[in-house]
């Protein structure tokens, strides 16, 4: 009996050095809370997986033939809207939508009897996009889809729709968690005298 007492006391005793000399080291409350919180701050950090872009456009214009005639395109100005859900690995499927107009110059075969007329284009498009973040607050980005276009030019008669290949490439800055400048130059394989366009806007991360 006095020696399973005398085995017990060793034990205790042991024990009691092995935590005084840090040989186990006790797990402290505060940092199983510390480790949780920074958990939980990184994943809020992300927010929603859906974004808005708004943004202008200046389109460049291009010439293109009608007939016999020739459509001269002018640049011209518009605004956009994206609607944009990120799926992951830095891909995100994109709703685009765009309106722009511009003036038109109709000439005949031979470069005579100029006449002008007011141009306006309406888009939509669902694109794939891929973004690459070379910093924490840097990206760029590239995206392809299908898009449709409708032209309506009243003086020339013209009410027609369009579409193909768009694709586009650009640049964003995120400036805080919710708010990133962006500008991206897009193109499409559709021919008329809208032309490539220019987009500059704010993305918004819901």
């Amino acid at each position: 009996m006095n020696n399973k007492i005398l085995t017990v006391l060793a034990i205790f005793g042991l024990s009691t050095q092995l935590f005084a000399g840090g040989a186990i080291a006790p797990i402290e409350t505060s940092e199983v809370i510390e480790v949780a919180h920074t958990e939980e701050v990184s994943h809020d950090a992300h927010g929603s997986d859906f974004y808005i872009i708004v943004k202008g456009l200046s389109i460049l214009g291009d010439t293109v033939a009608h007939g016999h005639d020739t459509l001269d395109g002018d640049p011209g100005y518009g605004f956009g809207i994206d609607l944009g859900y990120r799926i992951g690995n830095g891909f995100a499927v994109e709703y685009d939508f765009s309106h722009a107009t511009n003036t038109v110059t109709e000439t005949d075969d031979h470069g005579l009897h100029p006449h002008e007329g007011d141009a306006t284009y309406t888009t939509h498009a669902i694109h794939l996009v891929y973004t690459m973040h070379v910093t924490d607050t840097f990206g760029v980005f590239v995206k392809g889809g299908y898009e449709s276009e409708t032209e309506e030019i009243e003086e020339f008669h013209i009410d027609k729709d369009s579409d193909g290949f768009a694709y586009a490439v650009g640049i964003e800055y995120a400036m805080n968690d919710h708010y990133t400048l962006m500008a991206e130059y897009e193109g499409s394989d559709i021919e008329g005298p809208r032309g490539d366009a220019v987009f500059v806007g704010v993305m918004y991360n819901f």
